[in-house]
């Protein structure tokens, strides 16, 4: 949604934006679910009992299909192949190993080269994503791939815990449902369509969170899903005001990390089961937390390796996560290097849950720091502030206090201050009025290990401390 649609819809009352978001929803719905939904549920979770010979057997299939495919269809790796053959290079193409790594870069600089010849992207689902360098990714997938991505969601993030879609639900999410400015609720919307309350993750001060659990309460939702800082912060307001009345029957998290503490305060607030989920729009990687605590990978959507392996017990493997899409074979990403440091089972290994899909014993990233408001909000993903091919090739903000932030941009050719002023703008959208200091450099500063950080938070550790008390949220012990 751009900046003059969204003041539009900020003005809307309230009865009114519900609406336009359950339209929204009702366009989302008939794209993501069909009358073979319920059939690839039941054939998803039927998969789990299968054997790792059944399975290396389904994803050899699958990987000899992608790859044949991306060669002959797809002008991206036609042409790298075509070139190494010209250098002379003999090496098969049916082999995963002689496939070079793909970087997030080469995806970003030309997305359409990905999309298969015989597909035309005008009548694919398209989808940016910021991902964790501060610049867009386009993506584009079918109807089909949308509907059998979200059946397996369907299957192992929702009927593993007992839930459906047609259940009342909540999440915490980045969309400014709500001006950054507001002070009275709603900071939600009401999506019909989806049975989904959205609720903004940006207007969780300490004096705001109560209406939040009210609005829980009052549109009896079952479930939530959100970033685990956010769901954290609602967790400690509803044990500190020795709410009750707010049991779920389960809480799932994503994008985030989720850290003893949280998961503690999580599953004490609302009387249930916290689980963690992992996956990125890139559809490379997909797992999902079972009963005994365990992270299962989603052998149907990808094709897993790891990179600089540091080894570990058994045949266990440690290093940076690179992924080979075998759900989305119309924009194939092979050997995609993911940006997160993950550690894999050994393949040995089972679970007492009884599935069979294989383990993924870590996953490290996504390690962005919080940033802080001056009335105790925490902002703790500003991912669509870089929404919408901006022209620039990565991005850092660093906060230096709770009224400056400092922008780090890598511009493209095109960069125009208008781009830089449109940075300013969403930030202030969403961390209020702060000074924004926009600097420009030629590479953003990686750390020891070489990680990048999309958000650095440069506050002392006392402020930071006074700061997580102010909300309730100290970490003491952890």
């Amino acid at each position: 949604m751009n900046e003059a649609i969204l003041r539009i819809y900020h003005w809307l009352p309230f009865p009114v934006r519900n609406a336009a978001a359950s339209l929204h929803g009702v366009r989302l719905r008939s794209r993501r679910y069909g009358p073979e939904t319920e059939r690839l549920v039941e054939e998803a979770l039927e998969r789990e009992s299968w054997t790792a010979n059944q399975w290396k057997e389904f994803q050899e299939q699958r990987l000899s299909l992608v790859l044949h495919r991306a060669v002959t269809f797809v002008p991206y790796y036609r042409e790298l192949w075509a070139e190494r053959r010209r250098r002379g290079e003999k090496a098969s193409w049916e082999y995963l190993e002689n496939w070079p790594i793909l970087e997030k870069e080469s995806l970003r600089e030309n997305p359409k080269a990905f999309v298969a010849d015989d597909r035309d992207p005008r009548q694919m689902i398209h989808e940016s994503t910021s991902g964790t360098t501060g610049k867009a990714l386009e993506l584009w997938r079918s109807i089909e791939t949308e509907r059998a991505w979200y059946a397996l969601f369907e299957a192992r993030s929702r009927r593993w815990y007992g839930i459906s879609r047609s259940m009342r639900w909540g999440i915490l999410g980045g969309q400014l449902v709500a001006p950054a400015g507001r002070t009275l609720p709603p900071f939600w919307i009401w999506n019909s369509a989806l049975n989904q309350l959205y609720m903004s993750s940006y207007h969780l001060a300490p004096d705001l969170i109560g209406h939040y659990l009210d609005a829980l309460g009052s549109y009896g939702v079952s479930y939530l899903y959100g970033y685990p800082s956010a769901l954290y912060e609602l967790a400690q307001e509803a044990l500190r005001s020795g709410r009750q009345d707010l049991k779920l029957k389960v809480v799932l998290a994503n994008a985030e990390p989720v850290f003893a503490y949280q998961r503690e305060a999580v599953e004490k607030a609302f009387q249930c089961s916290l689980r963690e989920t992992y996956g990125m729009s890139e559809l490379v990687t997909a797992a999902g937390e079972c009963c005994e605590g365990q992270l299962h990978l989603w052998p149907e959507v990808a094709f897993i390796e790891v990179a600089n392996e540091m080894g570990g017990e058994g045949d266990s493997r440690a290093g940076d996560l690179l992924g080979t899409g075998l759900l989305n074979i119309d924009m194939p990403l092979i050997r995609y290097r993911v940006g997160d440091r993950v550690t894999l089972s050994g393949t040995g290994e089972t679970c007492r849950c009884g599935r069979r899909l294989p383990l993924l014993s870590s996953v490290d990233g996504r390690l962005d720091d919080i940033l802080f408001t001056a009335d105790g909000r925490h902002i703790g993903r500003l991912d669509p502030v870089f929404k919408a091919q901006l022209p620039i090739r990565e991005a850092q903000i660093v906060q230096e206090g709770l009224d400056r932030i400092k922008v780090r941009y890598v511009p493209t050719a095109d960069f125009k201050p208008a781009a830089a002023r449109l940075i300013v703008e969403r930030l202030r959208a969403r961390l209020g009025r702060v000074e924004v200091i926009m600097e420009r450099v030629d590479t953003v500063p990686r750390t020891a290990n070489g990680k990048f950080r999309a958000v650095v938070c440069n506050l002392s550790p006392e402020l930071k401390a006074s700061l997580m008390k102010k909300q309730g949220t100290g970490q003491e012990g952890d």
